[in-house]
């Protein structure tokens, strides 16, 4: 369309995570192609103060990149729909580019002259196409809707099906009109045909999958849609898939909480250093903190002096400051969560602790109640066709597809708010469960199937298992969840996890992102009273015990199945995606409490309590 149109509308959120740069947008009466950055209009957008996020941005994207943005959205969403601020938003491109007659079965691309555009700037929703010299229209023109296939490869590439080549069986002169039509009741894709008109030559779409896809379609032509750019050679294998497939797009993130590191002072430089960059005096900086305090900008600032400011600018400029490292993500929330003074005035951070679970003191530290609760998370690249945690090792990942055509120098972001419980495992207790025989050959048994499943998928087999630690704060945390969900008023897909068990390091985070501060039973934060949270546990643990498919679950061996979970499935331990780090890998039910199969690996004991 050479016209800009509002056709429907998106929840900001689901930029990063469902309809980003490069996926497809499948609207009500047409699909549509999220635009890269290049073409979003970036004065629309607000900025976040995230430094910890942006340092790790920039060790993926590189260090051009300079801003973190949040997605357009209009100031007044009952604006006049012909006004400007009607139309902010995210631009978007209609593909797949061919359209099919829903009467008479044409195919033809959107710019071919047969179709035209119906928009109604009251009710964007109903934007479609219409087949104005269809010959069965009977008053009112035909619809045209989208095609339902498309081509796609490994490498982020995404293309129209080669309508013409698919059905004259590669290069052909002929470039008639093409037929689209169904022979039987269902959709099947036997029953779905592509007819040349004028050469009479036809094929069914089944032939467009599986072992005869690899015949019937070209090459990869390397295309990004969203970018309106070709690669060069690409040697992936192109796929047919279909409009709406969940495979299409998959978002690659990174996501940090936004926590008072040990050096406030020195983070607040760090954060709002676009505003601090150009400052040339102390009388000058006294203007940009007016500003930022009308702004509402970086709060708590205003706790510093003036002078203790300009010498922690002074020490940005000559590169003293220390309080973003390139080091681990975890390591220094590790250390805020685990401080003697949980910080209890922090914008975005607000901790209380409390005593341990009641019945289990000698298994837990403490408990942290997280009465306030800030997740960014930025959108750095997407892939297609398969999902890019395969490889969990950062060092051995395929390079995500781009978001821009030339190098991003900013990469868009969405800030949640919410609560969450932190418990910390007594480190003693960990390490004598990790010193137990039966606990090292359940370890080894999982390590060999993490071998298994790596060299199934041609990875390197020798890195990314994490360990029997991890293992085990990871099912719990899976099996705390699934026990939260039914107490706190959230769903289970709307709790996240989140595992601190490198060396040193034994705990878990289990947190929401919802707009309430509060579930439908009294929100997640109450659970993490001694008393609820030891009545929570004790109920988790007596529900893993016996699983729904016992005793297939708890025999399953890891080593044999080549596989990276233990006794585990979906009727016991596992969760939504959207909750799990690692995607359903690396839990074993046995490690957390006795099974039909395994004794003598859990490390809540109850024979010791």
């Amino acid at each position: 369309m050479a016209d800009r149109y509002v056709v429907g509308s998106i929840r900001p959120s689901q930029l990063l995570w469902t309809y980003g740069p490069g996926a497809m947008i499948d609207l009500p009466n047409l699909s549509v192609v999220t635009m890269g950055l290049d073409h979003w209009d970036v004065g629309r957008c607000e900025r976040v103060e995230e430094a910890r996020l942006l340092s790790i941005v920039r060790r993926t994207l590189g260090p051009q990149v300079k801003n973190l943005f949040l997605p357009p959205i209009p100031e007044n969403e009952e604006a006049d729909p012909f006004s400007a601020e009607a139309k902010v938003g995210v631009p978007v491109l209609v593909f797949p580019r061919w359209l099919r007659c829903v009467k008479c079965g044409t195919l033809a691309t959107v710019d071919s002259g047969l179709f035209k555009v119906r928009t109604n700037p009251y009710r964007p929703d109903t934007t479609h196409y219409e087949h104005v010299t269809c010959d069965k229209n009977r008053g009112r023109p035909a619809p045209a809707v989208p095609t339902r296939f498309m081509l796609a490869c490994r490498a982020g590439h995404l293309d129209d099906f080669p309508w013409h080549w698919f059905v004259h069986d590669g290069p052909s002169d002929c470039r008639g009109v093409l037929k689209f039509y169904e022979t039987g009741a269902s959709l099947q894709t036997e029953n779905l045909w592509v007819e040349c008109k004028t050469c009479g030559k036809k094929k069914s779409m089944a032939r467009a999958f599986g072992k005869a896809g690899v015949n019937n379609l070209p090459a990869c032509r390397g295309r990004h849609p969203h970018l309106h750019m070709f690669d060069g050679d690409c040697e992936e294998e192109a796929k047919a898939i279909l409009l709406g497939a969940s495979n299409a797009w998959f978002p690659t993130t990174v996501s940090v909480l936004a926590i008072p590191l040990e050096e406030s002072l020195d983070q607040f430089v760090e954060d709002g250093w676009d505003y601090f960059e150009d400052v040339e005096d102390e009388a000058e900086l006294k203007v940009v903190l007016k500003t930022l305090k009308k702004a509402n900008k970086l709060h708590g600032i205003e706790k510093y002096d003036l002078e203790e400011l300009w010498k922690a600018i002074e020490r940005k400029r000559k590169g003293e400051t220390t309080s973003v490292k390139e080091e681990d993500v975890k390591r220094p929330e590790w250390k805020v969560l685990t401080s003697s003074e949980p910080p209890k005035d922090w914008p975005h951070f607000l901790a209380e602790e409390v005593g341990p679970p009641k019945g289990f003191e000698s298994e837990f530290r403490s408990v942290l109640q997280l009465k306030r609760l800030r997740e960014v998370v930025a959108l750095v690249g997407f892939t297609r066709i398969e999902a890019l945690d395969e490889a969990v090792e950062e060092e051995e990942r395929p390079p995500s597809a781009p978001l821009s055509r030339t190098a991003p120098e900013w990469v868009p972001v969405s800030e949640v708010h919410g609560e969450g419980i932190f418990l910390r495992f007594d480190e003693e207790a960990v390490k004598r469960w990790e010193e137990r025989t039966a606990v090292r050959e359940r370890d080894e048994s999982l390590r060999k199937g993490h071998v298994g499943w790596r060299n199934a998928r041609g990875l390197d087999p020798s890195i990314g298992y994490p360990g029997a630690r991890y293992v085990m704060i990871h099912t719990f945390a899976h099996l705390l969840i699934r026990e939260l969900a039914l107490e706190c008023g959230y769903n289970s897909a709307s709790l996240r996890e989140r595992i601190y068990a490198d060396e040193g390091m034994a705990g878990v985070l289990i947190y929401t992102a919802a707009p309430d501060s509060d579930g439908t039973l009294g929100g997640l934060v109450e659970l993490a009273e001694p008393e609820a949270l030891g009545r929570t546990i004790r109920q988790a643990l007596e529900r893993a015990k016996v699983c729904a498919s016992d005793p297939l679950c708890a025999e399953h061996e890891p080593d044999r199945d080549a596989t990276t979970h233990g006794a585990a499935c979906h009727a016991c331990v596992f969760v939504s995606e959207t909750s799990c780090e690692r995607g359903n890998r690396h839990v074993d039910r046995a490690f957390v409490v006795e099974t039909y199969a395994t004794k003598g690996t859990a490390f809540f004991d109850e024979s010791s309590r």
